[in-house]
């Protein structure tokens, strides 16, 4: 297993509802990472490091609280390029395209664009699952700012996960935007089947601001 192939399973685990197994996921985390160098292990030890002691329902309640009761937090990439619009449908079933392209099918409980699914597919998939992050870098970014903003150790793994791929981070929220605007860096655009990302999409992210 590669090092980034490590990284996007350990962020992958992390990023999963926190339910009965945590303590044993973050063991296996641990692990996985024990002896990796560079900033984007130290990112996750440190995250691990944070939530260690917090009992598995608490953590449970923080995770709610963080992904599934804000718009701007949401784990689900699409909604912050296509929102609540026929073009999300649309790209959902790209995503699914995707999986299938390339033999892996994602769970029948989450929609195909969840972040830690997509994660775990760039684990098993890197070539493929690499591009796909890179083409969603602004949604990425725009989580990791609101997280940060939520004063969330989660901040922390999607630090992680955008130190995986080319190019700096943005500087702040309205580069961010204007990444959406403008989609990925050149070498990645036209390696999958997503679109570069519409202006309007953009605008419907500053309406939420």
């Amino acid at each position: 297993m590669s090092r980034t192939t490590a990284l996007h399973q350990a962020a992958s685990l992390l990023l999963t509802h926190p339910d009965e197994d945590w303590q044993q996921r973050l063991d296996l985390v641990r692990g996985a990472l024990d002896g990796l160098p560079g900033e984007e292990p130290a990112l996750l030890r440190r995250f691990c490091e944070a939530v260690a002691g917090v009992p598995q329902l608490e953590m449970s309640a923080r995770y709610v609280d963080t992904f599934d009761r804000s718009r701007r937090r949401t784990l689900h990439l699409t909604y912050y390029t296509d929102g609540d619009t026929r073009r999300r449908g649309e790209a959902l079933v790209r995503w699914r395209r995707l999986y299938r392209e390339h033999g892996w099918r994602e769970r029948a409980d989450e929609l195909p664009d969840f972040l830690p699914l997509a994660l775990e597919f760039a684990a098993r998939s890197p070539g493929p699952g690499r591009a796909a992050l890179q083409e969603h870098r602004a949604a990425l970014e725009l989580l990791r700012m609101a997280l940060i903003d939520h004063h969330s150790p989660y901040a922390d793994v999607l630090e992680a996960v955008c130190l995986t791929l080319p190019g700096p981070s943005p500087a702040d929220r309205a580069a961010a935007l204007h990444l959406m605007r403008s989609g990925p860096p050149t070498e990645t655009v036209g390696l999958l089947p997503f679109p570069t990302v519409r202006p309007r999409a953009a605008e419907a992210e500053e309406s939420r601001r």
